[in-house]
């Protein structure tokens, strides 16, 4: 099969309440587009029908599909995607669309160029929070200088959940993930950064959902257990 333009890889966990209207509004993006693309949706093992809704939607729309996989974490479901996914980019999609969908062009040429990987980023000049909570900012940004200093070197943001890898960067750095929870971003950066990959940050919009699935801090701890084990599977050779 020709291999399309641009991969969507969308995680997702009992995500039924609004994994429909994230599909209407990423196909409506779509539609004009001169290039072709898919849209791979990872059921990490959800318990609302998620999948059913997806397969449904899927069935009208034959470049949306479904894989469903038992719950191992987001960074499982995100690995799966990108070695499923075909494309010549492959865009990582939160299910809650926090990005408006439109600023997806900004990760594509020609609006960016010369990268191999495109870091979605709400820090920075040009970048915009809408309804976050003080606290989590401030967890946030907390985080960060953690994650500079034991792992990923100069991005203000890590965890942003809007990530763009060239097709062949992701075939080569995810076989080497290791981490299934929510500090899979910093690992695939870390390993993306030590192979000398071109990185770029990409100022956006977001907004925060009252719906996320993230646990400010029982999964703040996580991370950063899972940083740290990133540095020593480092020293330990682990990444070649």
């Amino acid at each position: 099969m020709n291999r399309p333009y641009l991969s969507i890889i969308i995680p997702a966990y009992n995500e039924a309440r609004r994994i429909l209207s994230t599909l209407q509004q990423i196909y409506a993006h779509l539609s004009p587009k001169s290039y072709s693309s898919e849209v791979l949706v990872v059921d990490d093992g959800s318990e609302d029908g998620t999948g059913m809704i997806v397969r449904e939607f899927g069935a009208c729309h034959p470049e949306v599909r479904l894989i469903q996989n038992p719950h191992r974490g987001k960074g499982y479901a995100v690995r799966t995607g990108m070695l499923e996914a075909r494309g010549d980019y492959r865009f990582l999609c939160d299910a809650d669309l926090s990005m408006p969908i439109q600023e997806l062009d900004h990760f594509l040429p020609p609006a960016r160029n010369h990268f191999d990987v495109a870091v979605g980023s709400r820090e920075g000049q040009g970048a915009r929070r809408y309804g976050e909570p003080r606290y989590r900012h401030l967890m946030g940004r907390a985080f960060n200088l953690i994650v500079r200093a034991v792992a990923v070197r100069g991005l203000s943001d890590t965890q942003c959940g809007f990530k763009c890898f060239r097709g062949e960067v992701a075939e080569a750095i995810f076989p080497l993930q290791t981490t299934w929870g929510f500090g899979s971003d910093v690992e695939i950066l870390f390993i993306a950064q030590k192979r000398g990959l071109i990185i770029v940050e990409v100022p956006i919009a977001w907004y925060h959902q009252k719906e996320s699935k993230i646990k400010p801090l029982q999964d703040t701890t996580a991370m950063l257990r899972e940083t740290l084990q990133v540095r020593w599977n480092y020293i330990r050779g682990l990444y070649g």
